[in-house]
């Protein structure tokens, strides 16, 4: 009887580790996937408008903004994103609304007829912090938003502060001829949105970024000091190769615009270890462009008042694209105090 029993035991055991084995193998656990949410928000960026290498910077000048308020009044909306007491005491454009900068996504999305407009123009004292803005809202497909070129500065001159002497003269001028190269193509930097599609990473990168309270004060950098720390830098010129061949920063890399900050050109050639500050001619490109950057996960910063704050008059002097002329672009257009309009 034992040994019956026993030869029974014998025969199921090797049946339990099949149906076991089975089991394991019919169930096989799914592993975890991981994407590169840089590269996919890069792809869906450049499929999407690529506003780097296409429209940026989206700039609309002081005449363009009266002219319209003129002619076609309700063709152009203003938004002012500078201090509530400034807006008040020092003036603003007439129908300009006060918008937090924090808040200027909210806004949008509550403006109930903001694709009627021809232009939304987002002012602010110098046209950079502007450029943050904008170029943020330019990603999310807001197509029809542009910075007020100079800011406030160019409205009239009682609101010109920003574009002060402080920010055209000649405080660097140690400029050189000697190109540098581009780094070797790397990674892109390494983002934990948490999502899977581009429009999902990109709505959590702009959501990130409003949320804090540094904003445009987290990109912007000063002439002082990058020149007093230069290797401390990836510097990028962000002008054409004819114009980076009369001169340029010490170690300054040239990057073409509306060309390099691509993936089959050279983004990935921009360091993931190191900040990155971009200067253009004034700073209103380059405040457009570090915003981009940083969306992607780049420690980028924009040189404040770009050139025209370190070698204005050899701008002038060897015919470099673009320089602040305050005789011609701060104008004297009428504008209001007080509280937001109702």
């Amino acid at each position: 009887m034992k040994l019956r029993n026993l030869f029974y035991l014998l025969l199921i055991i090797p049946t339990l580790f099949v149906y076991t084995g089975c089991s394991k193998d019919e169930s096989p656990v799914t592993p975890e996937v991981k994407i590169n949410e840089a590269q996919v928000l890069a792809e869906y960026l450049e499929a999407n408008g690529d506003f780097l290498n296409t429209a940026a910077p989206a700039l609309t000048s002081a005449q363009e903004v009266s002219d319209m308020m003129l002619a076609t009044p309700d063709k152009i909306h203003v938004i002012d994103i500078r201090s509530q007491a400034d807006y008040e005491a020092k003036g603003h454009i007439s129908g300009a609304v006060r918008v937090d900068m924090k808040n200027i996504l909210t806004y949008m999305k509550g403006l109930a007829n903001a694709t009627s407009y021809s232009k939304i123009v987002v002012a602010c004292y110098s046209g950079q912090t502007a450029g943050y803005a904008v170029s943020l809202l330019r990603l999310l497909g807001y197509t029809n938003v542009s910075s007020l070129k100079w800011g406030m500065s160019s409205w009239n001159a009682s609101c010109a502060a920003s574009w002060s002497t402080s920010s055209y003269g000649n405080n660097y001028t140690n400029f050189v001829t000697t190109a540098a190269n581009k780094n070797a193509a790397g990674e892109l930097p390494a983002l934990t949105t948490g999502k899977t599609n581009g429009k999902e990473i990109l709505e959590a990168r702009v959501a990130a970024l409003l949320s804090t309270g540094a904003q445009f004060d987290d990109i912007k950098i000063a002439w002082g000091t990058v020149t007093g720390a230069l290797s401390n830098y990836y510097i990028v010129n962000y002008w054409s190769t004819t114009d980076y061949a009369k001169g340029h920063l010490p170690g300054a890399i040239q990057y073409t615009p509306k060309a390099d900050f691509k993936l089959a050109t050279a983004l990935k050639t921009l360091p993931t270890n190191k900040t990155i500050v971009i200067y253009c001619y004034t700073g209103q490109t380059s405040s457009q462009a570090a915003t981009v950057l940083k969306v992607l996960g780049y420690d980028a910063k924009t040189l404040l008042f770009g050139v025209n704050a370190m070698n204005y008059d050899w701008m002038k002097t060897n015919g470099v694209a673009s320089w602040f002329n305050p005789a011609t672009e701060i104008k004297s257009f009428a504008f209001v105090t007080g509280a937001n309009p109702k």
